[in-house]
C-alpha cells in the first residue's frame, strides 16, 4: 500500500521518493512498523484476552514448577500475525506473487492454530483440536502452498530443483519425467514436489509448536531463524550477491525480504511481553504461524534443506519428542530423556528455566549462522 503510494505513484513527481524502491529501506522500515505495532497494541491484546478469561491451561504431565502458569493469558499469537502482516502489506509491492504466498501461509497456519487455542478455551482443557485433525488441516493449508508454486512453476517464476548445501553442481528436480504421463495426467509428474513441500512445511510448523514450552524461548529461537531468512532472503535476489555465491538467482523473491523484516520485528515485539516471566504466551496461534511462515520462506527461496540448521533448535525440539514416542512404544515404556519435548528434559536436570532459555538462544544463533556459512562453502 505505501509502496504503491510512496513510490509508484509519488515517485514521478517527487523523486524523493526514489529511496522507497531499494528493499534494505524497506525492509528496516517494514521491521520497525512491525515492532511499534507488537509494543503498541501488545498491552491491549494482553488485557482484552485477560477480559475475555483466555487463560493457559498447563498439562498435569509437565513439570511442576510451570503449574503456577495456569491463567495467564494465551493466544498472543493474534498480535505476532498483526504485527507481521500489517507492515508487509504495507511495505511490499503486492504486485509480487511470492509475497502472497507467504502472507497466506502465515495466515492459514495462523487460523488453525486459533481454531486449537479457542477449543482449549472453550472446554478449559489442555486439549484443542485432535492430533489428526491438525495435522490434516496442515497438510490441507501445506497442499495450497505447493499448488501455487507448481502454478509459478509453470510460468517460468519457479524452480522446483533442489538446492543442495556444500555441492554446487548437484540440484535434482523433484519432478518427474512428464513424458511417462499422458497428456491429461500432466499434473501427475508433481506429485513428488507436491508431497515434499507438504512434508517440510507441516514438520517445521509442528517443531516450532513443540518449543513454545518456555516464556521466550520459540520467539527467541524465531528472531533469529528469521534473521537468517532475511540474509538468504536478499542474496537470493540480489543479482551480484548471487553471481557471487553460485545461487540460483530469483529476482521475485528479494521482496521477501520484507516479510523477513516484519516476522523480525514482530518477534522482538512480542518478546518484550513474552520474556520471562511470561505475561502473555503466544499459543498456538503463534506458533504455527510462525513455523509455517519459516518454512514457506524457506521453499520460496530454494532453502528447504538448510531448515535443520536455520531451524535447528526446532528440529532438535521436533526429533526429541519422535524418539521419546518411539522409544516408549517399542521399548515397551523406556524413555530416552526425562521428558519431552527437550527444554523439558534440561529443566528436570537442574537447569533453571532462564538458563535453559538462554543456552537454547544461544544453540539458535550458532545454527544460523552455520547456515550462512554455507552460501560460500560449497
Amino acid at each position: 500500500m505505501l509502496y504503491w503510494l510512496l513510490y509508484q505513484k509519488l515517485y514521478p513527481v517527487f523523486r524523493v521518493f526514489r529511496i522507497f524502491r531499494y528493499l534494505t529501506f524497506r525492509c528496516v522500515f517494514s521491521s520497525l512498523t512491525a515492532l511499534l505495532i507488537g509494543l503498541l497494541i501488545g498491552p491491549f491484546v494482553i488485557r482484552r484476552l485477560r477480559e475475555f478469561q483466555i487463560g493457559q491451561y498447563i498439562r498435569e504431565e509437565g513439570p511442576a514448577s510451570h503449574q503456577k502458569k495456569t491463567g495467564t493469558p494465551t493466544m498472543g499469537g493474534v498480535l505476532i500475525c498483526i504485527s507481521i502482516l500489517v507492515p508487509t502489506l504495507l511495505w511490499s509491492d503486492l504486485s509480487n506473487p511470492f509475497v502472497w504466498v507467504a502472507v497466506l501461509s502465515t495466515t492459514a497456519f495462523g487460523a488453525i492454530g486459533f481454531a486449537d487455542d479457542y477449543i482449549k478455551v472453550l472446554h478449559k482443557r489442555n486439549l484443542g483440536l485432535t492430533s489428526i485433525q491438525k495435522l490434516m488441516l496442515q497438510f490441507l493449508a501445506s497442499f495450497g502452498v505447493a499448488a501455487a508454486l507448481v502454478w509459478m512453476q509453470s510460468r517460468g517464476m519457479y524452480s522446483t530443483r533442489l538446492v543442495v548445501p556444500f555441492v554446487k553442481k548437484f540440484r535434482p528436480d523433484l519432478i518427474i519425467d512428464s513424458l511417462h504421463f499422458t497428456h491429461g495426467f500432466y499434473w501427475l509428474s508433481f506429485i513428488p514436489f507436491v508431497i515434499f513441500v507438504m512434508l517440510v512445511i507441516s514438520f517445521s510448523s509442528n517443531a516450532v509448536n513443540l518449543t513454545d514450552g518456555l516464556d521466550g524461548l520459540a520467539i527467541g529461537c524465531t528472531i533469529i531463524a528469521a534473521g537468517a531468512l532475511t540474509v538468504l532472503t536478499y542474496v537470493s535476489g540480489h543479482v551480484v550477491f548471487s553471481d557471487y555465491l553460485e545461487l540460483q538467482r530469483m529476482p521475485m523473491v528479494g521482496e521477501l525480504t520484507i516479510f523477513c523484516g516484519a516476522m523480525v520485528g514482530a518477534s522482538i515485539g512480542f518478546l518484550w511481553y513474552n520474556a520471562h516471566p511470561a505475561e502473555v504466551f503466544m499459543g498456538d496461534v503463534g506458533s504455527l504461524a510462525l513455523g509455517g511462515a519459516i518454512s514457506t520462506v524457506a521453499v520460496l527461496i530454494k532453502q528447504e534443506l538448510l531448515l535443520p540448521f536455520i531451524g535447528g533448535v526446532f528440529i532438535l525440539e521436533a526429533v526429541s519428542v519422535m524418539l521419546q514416542v518411539g522409544s516408549y512404544k517399542l521399548r515397551g515404556g523406556k524413555r530416552i530423556f526425562k521428558m519431552a519435548p527437550l527444554h523439558h528434559h534440561f529443566e528436570l536436570s537442574g537447569w533453571s528455566e532462564s538458563k535453559v532459555i538462554a543456552r537454547f538462544w544461544i544453540m539458535a544463533l550458532v545454527f544460523a549462522l552455520f547456515a550462512l556459512t554455507t552460501l560460500k562453502l560449497r
